[in-house]
């Protein structure tokens, strides 16, 4: 079963400029690991030193938050879409 996971621009550097990949796994968590054994710099950039994914890197199942599903647990099948979405921060207030 592979499960298409969307790269955002800013990332796509790591990805050989792929807009989206899939990827063999039944959790996101699997999905991730997947991802960064295949690209290897990617994973400084989802994966913090603990090995959990970054704060900053929001991660949606379809146009579900896996903060509020089970996160990295979150499980997935060929026919959901995975949104990898970094946090943008700055602006002037």
């Amino acid at each position: 079963m592979a499960t298409r996971v969307l790269i955002p621009t800013p990332l796509r550097a790591y990805t050989e400029k792929k807009e989206s990949v899939l990827l063999e796994g039944n959790t996101v968590g699997e999905l991730f690991r997947g991802l960064t054994a295949t690209y290897p710099s990617l994973k400084k950039h989802l994966f913090d030193d603990t090995g959990s994914i970054r704060n900053f890197v929001n991660v949606y199942v379809n146009d579900e938050d896996i903060r509020y599903l089970q996160k990295e647990q979150t499980q997935v099948s060929e026919k959901d879409t995975v949104s990898i979405i970094p946090s943008i921060a700055g602006g002037r207030s």
